[in-house]
């Protein structure tokens, strides 16, 4: 953590909703004057489109079917750390892009499924913004939870979680159902040791509950939407968080635990904005009085 330059992390896994979640920080940065530098953790694959396919194939022949991109080893973590590390003690620190799609290949002028190079952040930013897979990994070789100061896990049901990323990836990425399934299927063990592990760690999560049948995500013709969700929302520590005043502000919310709110699906950007712009204010403020 860092007292100077603090950093914020959205660690969710592909398909749990974190893009969407990133708007909403952006917003508030936009709003509250905030100069925020974004780094995406798909910034820190190991390897590119062809290598990571080359890759797979290599192990699925030794008998491997658990690697995936939620794997460690398959992503720059000591890298990461070291971003996180560097920036918290300086301001300063470098990220590169991943290229997803043809517009972005036109943008970044850099072929599809590759990196760009790598770049310094730009300087005099407030804070430090991260959303990815692995923005809150605690295992033996490294520590990147422990350089963030707000740690925020979005974390939908498994089975939304499932039709969200099937839904997206037929839509945008032109796969087939059965070619998601395989994806998920693949990424199972790692989902279950390197992803959920995080959200101990998380300060606050973000967890959309269905309330339609999602009994069997791959046939689910539709996403449920935000009038037919609720939203699970868990503090690590409650401490200093005002669920009265959560509540008189949310129609229709109530506390489930003694550390948790629920709130109606379309209430999320607006619960969102009541609990976490206190508590990017605070990071600021206490950032800037300790810098000078």
């Amino acid at each position: 953590m860092s007292l100077r330059h603090p950093i914020i992390s959205v660690t969710g896994s592909s398909g749990a909703g974190t893009t969407t979640v990133k708007h909403t920080f952006d917003q508030i940065f936009r709003r509250e004057g905030i100069m925020a530098v974004s780094i995406e953790g798909d910034a820190f694959h190991r390897y590119d489109r062809a290598e990571m396919k080359s890759e797979l194939a290599r192990r699925t022949a030794e008998g491997d079917y658990t690697f995936s991109h939620f794997s460690y080893e398959a992503n720059e973590l000591v890298e990461l750390e070291r971003v996180f590390r560097e920036y918290g003690e300086t301001g300063k620190g470098r990220t590169r892009h991943y290229v997803h799609d043809e517009k972005e290949a036109e943008r970044y002028q850099a072929p599809l499924g590759t990196f760009t190079d790598w770049s310094p952040f730009e300087d005099g930013s407030d804070l430090l913004f991260y959303e990815g897979l692995h923005g809150a990994v605690s295992n033996n070789e490294v520590n990147i939870a422990r350089f963030s100061d707000l740690k925020v896990g979005v974390v939908p049901v498994i089975n939304l979680e499932w039709i969200q990323k099937i839904h997206r990836d037929r839509a945008h990425r032109g796969y087939s159902t059965e070619a998601v399934t395989d994806v998920i299927l693949r990424r199972m063990h790692a989902y279950v040791h390197c992803i959920c592990p995080q959200f101990t760690e998380t300060d606050i999560n973000f967890q959309r509950v269905p309330v339609v049948d999602t009994s069997n995500p791959f046939v689910a013709r539709w996403i449920p939407t935000v009038d037919e969700s609720l939203v699970v929302i868990r503090f690590k520590d409650p401490h200093g968080i005002d669920f009265p005043y959560l509540i008189s502000m949310i129609n229709g919310s109530w506390m489930s635990r003694a550390n948790s709110i629920v709130v109606p699906g379309p209430k999320l950007d607006l619960a969102m904005q009541l609990i976490l712009t206190p508590l990017i204010e605070r990071l600021v403020s206490n950032a800037k009085r300790h810098r000078h």
